[in-house]
């Protein structure tokens, strides 16, 4: 598979808690990559993810922008080329902290791949 991102379906998210969002899946199950989704999240300025836990690890690499991570009590600046492994049942959460879009990747396991609309 070859693509490009701006050939990805742009999905709002709309999930409880999340500000200003949006997100592009790259690569899944539907693509051959069994068990695993990789997207991209431009998140706006005062966007905002869910402060949430789950019970599956994720990977986390910034594009562009800058943003803050909430890490289980500690905030962490990010900035382009900033990365993080969020391990299961940690409390996160990703907050735009400039004026310009924060854009991040992000590869989940499957079951972790909600709030994007068919």
């Amino acid at each position: 598979m070859v693509s490009s991102e701006k050939n990805c379906k742009i999905h709002e998210i709309s999930a409880p808690g999340y500000e200003n969002i949006v997100g592009k899946v790259l690569v899944s199950p539907a693509d051959g990559w069994e068990g695993y989704v990789m997207r991209i999240f431009e998140v706006g300025e005062n966007g905002f993810s869910g402060r949430h836990s789950h019970d599956y690890p994720h990977i986390v690499y910034v594009i562009g922008g800058k943003g803050t991570l909430f890490l289980d009590g500690t905030d962490y600046p990010l900035e382009k080329e900033s990365f993080m492994f969020i391990s299961p049942n940690k409390e996160h959460q990703l907050l735009n902290a400039g004026q310009d879009t924060f854009k991040f990747m992000c590869v989940v396991p499957e079951r972790g791949h909600v709030g994007f609309e068919d």
